[in-house]
């Protein structure tokens, strides 16, 4: 009989799933998000640079709430 697998539960936050669930919904919700603020607030965006930054800027908030609120959840579900 094959020896068995160790595992490991750890106690506490699953930070592994709070980086992956922050990464994908970040994605998910985080596009549209850039999308709409830039239709809303009428920046213009004449070139790529340009909406790269504003994206890039747009984004890390999205990420920054995204990544507070996932941690938040994890914690009370512990």
């Amino acid at each position: 009989m094959p020896e068995p697998v160790e595992s490991h539960d750890p106690e506490g936050v699953d930070y592994g799933w709070v980086m992956q669930t922050t990464f994908v919904l970040t994605i998910v919700v985080g596009a549209p998000v850039v999308a709409v603020v830039a239709l809303l607030v009428g920046v213009s965006l004449p070139t790529w640079a340009a909406r790269a930054e504003f994206a890039i800027r747009v984004g890390a908030l999205v990420w920054f709430v995204m990544a507070v609120g996932v941690f938040l959840y994890a914690r009370s579900q512990e």
